[in-house]
């Protein structure tokens, strides 16, 4: 119950972060937003980290920080590449299946889930790929968008893995930590020296509160996977499904049918695994 309650919260902040990007982009570059975003998160994130008692940090504990801070923003840096030569209903879609990516990495290394819950991961990615279409998406979609995006899926799904590793074996505080600062070294570090980051003073609210909700949502996500890794990661990806709920809800967007259809099937499975595990 402990991880299904940890990815749901990681889901619910992360729709929060998704939803603030698409109010603050009417006001703030990308780039800028996302380094103001990172560091916030980081100047949020070490007070954390200092308040508990600092771990033994072991070889491969080292090795899964770095490999959470450089996946977290090699998959950034990719889905930007993969929006600007494809669209947004295709490359949304592959790179929301991140959960389902670290699911699996769990699995091969060894994490055992029971077949019930196996098969409630079915309908849940599905309907994550399904809520996060958009009309039109499939057409004219250039090869190089798809091979983009399904990277960042694949460094996305890795980070949220080594997230989880860390998680386990340093605390949560720590799982939070390595992708802000390696956020800030790569990407808030050099629009800063150029002097190219900008930030108006109407942004800035959409900074904070974005960089504060990337930090809840991975300190729910790191809770949730010191229970299970597996069934956290791919709840956890489910923001695009809500998001899309939200956004009709609030901003009057209209939701397809496929993607009615999707949260439907979000529902279905976060259901029957509530219930497997209640």
């Amino acid at each position: 119950m402990w991880a299904i309650l940890g990815g749901i919260g990681a889901a619910l902040a992360w729709t929060a972060t998704t939803l603030n990007a698409s109010r603050a982009t009417r006001h703030v570059d990308s780039w800028s937003l996302l380094a103001s975003v990172m560091t916030v998160g980081l100047v949020v994130s070490i007070p954390a980290a200092a308040l508990v008692k600092t771990p033994s940090i072991h070889g491969s504990d080292l090795g899964w920080l770095i490999a959470s801070g450089c996946a977290n923003v090699a998959g950034l840096l990719l889905t930007y590449s993969a929006l600007s030569v494809g669209k947004v209903g295709v490359v949304g879609p592959i790179t929301s299946t991140e959960g389902a990516v670290a699911a699996v990495i769990a699995v091969l290394a060894g994490q055992s889930i029971s077949g019930g819950t196996a098969a409630t991961l079915v309908p849940i990615v599905l309907g994550v790929a399904l809520a996060a279409h958009t009309p039109g998406g499939g057409r004219g979609v250039h090869l190089r968008s798809v091979v983009l995006a399904s990277l960042a899926a694949l460094a996305f799904g890795l980070g949220l893995y080594a997230a989880g590793r860390v998680g386990q074996s340093l605390g949560i505080a720590w799982a939070v930590l390595p992708p802000r600062a390696v956020g800030v070294a790569v990407i808030a570090l050099p629009p800063f020296v150029s002097r190219r980051w900008r930030l108006p003073r109407v942004a800035v609210k959409y900074a904070i509160v974005g960089g504060l909700c990337e930090v809840i949502g991975f300190a729910c996500y790191a809770f949730g996977a010191r229970h299970n890794l597996a069934i956290a990661a791919v709840l956890a990806s489910q923001f695009a499904g809500i998001a899309a709920v939200v956004g009709w809800l609030v901003f009057r967007e209209r939701l397809t049918r496929v993607q009615v259809v999707g949260v439907v099937a979000i529902v279905a499975g976060v259901s029957a695994l509530s219930a497997l595990h209640g």
